[in-house]
């Protein structure tokens, strides 16, 4: 379905490139793809209108006046970044101006604007993190950026989006790599500046932990095994496991995993209870029991986590996850969340009475 939503996108992009024969591609697309065709060439024809700060606002662009910086351009010298975002839309676009007002070069081709395929309307975001640094090492300052953004489905869950901008060698302007994008947020190195930079310029990368297919590859890509807490438990049909929390170092963060491994080696499953919180501050326990009462053993996981605050505060919160077995493998708990929120006061053995007596127990 997603690989069908690119093709669309494309085929309506495509029909943008020939403006004389748009109607006639609206008419062959369908009712909602012509919506979008047109709501791009409207919003397309007022982005590339602006070649001076003053028209930013005048076409429906609102400037984030507290991310706006200096950097310097080959050819134009120190220039202004002005983010913006499209009101309608909730596009977000880059305008590059010079000290007399003049837009040198502008894009809105960003990771934070793909968040919904196949439509204009994106969630709404904030410009969370706004960084210059030499990623590729050729002496141009390129721009990271990340993006705080609302889930669509109205959970009020905020996610964050990195992205890069390369500065260009040849000419005013600056290019993306989206593999280097799709990486960064596939993979939870969005976090922040120092994580992309760690990734982008210095070769580091927390991708393994998702892909690796055996322990003994994870250690030797510099996964730090919490030995305290590993242990083997028999999970049913599934057998003996090995139950292997651990941790990988990316610049300031301890990202966390659990892995349940075969006596053989072999990674059966990999749990994510770390979520989107940015780092893990301390592991207070895992216990494997039956939770739900169908007679399967559990895995119960409480840690403290932390991640920053909207004004660059350091935040630790107690948080747990229950992955509950099923047939062939696990299922992580959602609807006991809803109802239950842990406290730093929260212990395994409280933990899990409260989960038990949520499934009647």
């Amino acid at each position: 379905m997603k690989f069908l939503k690119y093709v669309r996108i494309a085929a309506l992009l495509c029909a943008l490139l020939l403006p004389c024969r748009t109607v006639r591609a609206a008419e062959t697309i369908g009712s909602e793809d012509a919506d979008v065709l047109m709501q791009y060439q409207e919003y397309g024809e007022r982005l590339s209108s602006i070649e001076y700060r003053s028209e930013i606002a005048e076409n429906g662009f609102s400037i984030v006046e507290n991310q706006i910086f200096p950097i310097e351009i080959a050819g134009y010298g120190e220039v202004s970044l002005i983010p913006a975002f499209e009101e309608t839309y909730h596009r977000l676009a880059l305008f590059f101006v010079t000290e007399s007002g003049q837009v040198i070069y502008k894009t809105d081709q960003l990771e934070t604007n793909n968040r919904v395929l196949g439509r204009m309307e994106q969630p709404d975001c904030t410009l969370a993190a706004v960084s210059f640094r030499d990623l590729d090492m050729d002496g141009r300052m390129d721009i990271i950026l990340i993006t705080a953004c609302t889930a669509a489905d109205g959970s009020g869950e905020v996610y964050k989006v990195g992205d890069v901008l390369f500065q260009s060698k040849k000419q005013a302007g600056f290019y993306r790599d989206y593999r280097i994008a799709e990486k960064i947020n596939r993979f939870g190195m969005n976090k922040s500046a120092e994580v992309i930079t760690a990734f982008v310029r210095d070769g580091y990368s927390t991708e393994f932990l998702y892909t690796a297919a055996t322990l003994q590859e994870l250690l030797s890509q510099g996964l730090e095994i919490i030995s305290e807490q590993c242990n083997y438990r028999t999970f049913g049909k599934l057998g003996k496991l090995q139950v292997v929390p651990g941790t990988y170092r990316i610049s300031n963060y301890d990202v966390f995993m659990v892995y349940l491994v075969s006596e053989q080696g072999d990674i059966l499953f990999s749990l994510q209870p770390m979520g989107d919180y940015d780092n893990l501050y301390a592991l207070k326990g895992i216990n494997c029991r039956d939770i739900d009462g169908d007679g399967l053993k559990d895995i119960v996981i409480l840690a403290r986590y932390s991640y920053e605050g909207d004004e660059g505060q350091l935040v630790v919160e107690s948080d747990y996850s229950i992955y509950y077995q099923r047939t062939g493998g696990f299922s992580q708990d959602i609807e006991m969340k809803e109802v239950y929120q842990c406290g730093d006061e929260d212990t395994m053995e409280l933990l899990v009475e409260e989960a038990r007596a949520y499934w009647g127990w």
